[in-house]
């Protein structure tokens, strides 16, 4: 058992690899009193005033108490950041490094300008870890690049793939929890998108280029990937638009 999951440990790719280990460090070492999460969390005062700037980071790495939730988001973060990075994104590391940073920064941007917003603020003044958010943007993602895949939600019913983050915001419903910090996801997994596969079918220009100094990190190699036939997928953008 031990080997088959260090086997499974190790054929992660290197981005779902160092994501889902810091989380779990971290989100340990919280349980254990290690770490305090006064120290982790997103705080715009302690950011720009004390200059706490590693709160940018840390608050995307915290799952809040080991609890059946935190299995439930760890299993998700392995899944689907791994489905992205072997597939859609297979030998493009670099942009799928993009892609979470640009989740990222529109997720921590709609917390700090939201909180300024009267009537609003104290919704986005609760929001104080974003790790939940940026899992379900990539659950968003996903289900963009492969809507016709079927899917089985606990047994009970099918659907398919491109209905799986509101099956999945129903069920934050159904169990109580706040669908507010999923729906921040989906917004940034749709802003990604429509940048990165909309947008540019519709003018041939791609805003979301990976900057070369990001690129130089990952020496990513060139990869030939053959789909069935007999599955159907998201058109993927137009080859020349992805070409430096």
């Amino acid at each position: 058992m031990a080997q088959a999951v260090e086997e499974w440990y190790k054929q992660m790719p290197v981005i779902t690899r160092s994501y889902l280990t810091a989380a779990i460090v971290i989100t340990i070492g919280c349980s254990l009193d290690i770490i305090s999460p006064y120290d982790l969390y997103l705080h715009p005062t302690l950011v720009v005033k004390h200059y706490q700037f590693w709160r940018l980071i840390t608050n995307f790495l915290y799952f809040r108490q080991m609890d059946l939730d935190f299995l439930f988001h760890m299993f998700f973060l392995a899944r689907y950041c791994k489905l992205l990075e072997e597939n859609s994104f297979r030998g493009r590391t670099a942009d799928f490094f993009y892609m979470l940073l640009f989740g990222a920064t529109i997720l921590t941007g709609f917390v700090l300008i939201g909180g300024m917003i009267p009537h609003v603020s104290h919704l986005f003044a609760k929001v104080i870890f974003l790790s939940n958010s940026l899992t379900f943007m990539m659950v968003y993602v996903w289900s963009k690049q492969n809507p016709y895949i079927h899917m089985s939600f606990l047994g009970l019913f099918t659907f398919t793939a491109a209905y799986l983050p509101w099956v999945l915001l129903g069920f934050s419903v159904l169990v109580g929890a706040s669908p507010w910090v999923d729906l921040l996801g989906m917004v940034a997994g749709h802003a990604y998108y429509f940048l990165e596969d909309v947008y540019p079918r519709m003018t041939g220009r791609r805003p979301l280029r990976t900057p070369s100094f990001i690129k130089s990190v990952f020496a990513d190699e060139a990869v030939v990937m053959d789909r069935p036939g007999n599955v159907r997928f998201a058109p993927p953008p137009a080859e020349e638009i992805h070409q430096d």
